[in-house]
């Protein structure tokens, strides 16, 4: 079949129509425009600002109704021998789930009671010793006011955080943390926003002065907060070492063979053994780094005493030596081991550069 002959018509150019780039300018990056605020920028800028504003005059308003009721709160969750239960709905709710949060953070057994579901059944949550802590701006939040009757029947105190003194919430209340009357930092002065941010700092303040009149550290802290960054800082040598059958020992009368059998067949694989005599003191330390120099050098008797090839008087850590502190060694040295030595000398475990690894050191 034959083919179509080719036209050998040529192609008009493309020309830019008026006000649109050209094909080969629209590649090109567009210049940098400076961005000028006009008058509408500003405003939604000062609007903003008044909005910071006023939650935060909002708190400082509530700075000067603190007095007895709020000693009296704090002493019942001082005393509380159960956990402190907190509840609210709504946004009122979700600031309650946050200050029981930060309760528990800083050692005070707490629980979020979500107050339509406590009439299903979590009610079960609240127990003897308990105290309860109730937020709700109005004070006639209706599925909290339901559950008085029932926190009075069980015995339970209740500690109201509201914005009126005179509702049936305050009424029904053991101790009430009145926020006041708050205007709304909203254009419709609806949204709860500056009363919640009251509700928040008092909660906070209440959490805080608690803590400060219990005896609850940093270390304490850093135990309940194991993967933040606090709780690495002070993390001990004790808790990541590795021990028992861990740890890689061998008695410095025994052959290099011994030692690189005790180095791969330990569970973990570590890359060292820790030569001890026969009463566990450490002697010195044989590494796969030593092991690759000997056969570099073309040493191929592995029949002689470790302790003729072993690195004598190596650095050691404590087991009570701060994780950081031992991370930083280890860099320094340039190794990948360092050996665990009690207060006699005794080698008790092994602090391994893959350990410092699976717990985020480096």
């Amino acid at each position: 079949m034959a083919r179509a002959p080719r036209s050998t018509a040529k192609k008009p150019r493309l020309r830019a129509l008026p006000g649109r780039a050209s094909p080969v300018s629209a590649a090109a990056p567009a210049p940098a425009r400076t961005r000028v605020r006009d008058a509408d920028a500003e405003a939604t800028l000062a609007y903003a600002r008044g909005v910071l504003e006023a939650e935060a005059r909002a708190i400082l308003g509530v700075t000067e109704r603190l007095g007895d009721a709020f000693l009296h709160a704090l002493h019942l969750v001082r005393e509380c021998t159960g956990q402190v239960v907190v509840t609210g709905m709504g946004k009122a709710g979700h600031i309650g789930q946050k200050l029981s949060s930060t309760l528990a953070s800083t050692g005070v057994r707490s629980v979020f009671l979500h107050p339509a579901e406590a009439v299903h059944g979590d009610l079960g949550r609240v127990g003897p010793g308990d105290v309860i802590l109730a937020l709700s701006n109005s004070g006639s939040t209706e599925e909290l006011l339901r559950l008085l009757p029932l926190f009075k029947r069980m015995g339970t105190p209740v500690v109201a955080l509201t914005g009126d003194a005179e509702s049936a919430l305050a009424k029904g209340a053991d101790a009430v943390l009145d926020i006041g009357r708050i205007e709304e930092a909203c254009p419709m002065g609806l949204v709860p926003t500056a009363s919640t941010a009251a509700l928040h700092a008092v909660g906070d303040a209440l959490a805080m002065t608690l803590l400060r009149s219990r005896p609850f550290g940093r270390d304490d802290y850093a135990l309940l907060h194991p993967g933040g960054k606090l709780g690495r800082s002070v993390l001990r040598v004790f808790e990541l070492m590795r021990t028992g059958r861990a740890n890689p020992l061998v008695l410095d009368t025994a052959r290099l063979s011994q030692a690189v059998v005790v180095m791969t067949n330990t569970p973990g694989r570590p890359g060292a053994a820790c030569v001890v005599d026969k009463d566990g003191m450490l002697e010195g330390i044989f590494t796969d780094g030593d092991l690759r120099r000997l056969v570099e050098k073309g040493h191929q008797d592995f029949e002689v005493p470790v302790r003729q090839v072993m690195g004598k008087r190596p650095r050691c850590i404590t087991p009570e030596t701060l994780v950081l502190t031992a991370a930083a060694q280890m860099r320094e040295l340039k190794v990948d081991q360092l050996p665990v030595v009690d207060v006699e000398g005794r080698a008790v475990g092994l602090l391994d550069v893959q350990d410092l690894l699976a717990a985020k050191f480096v």
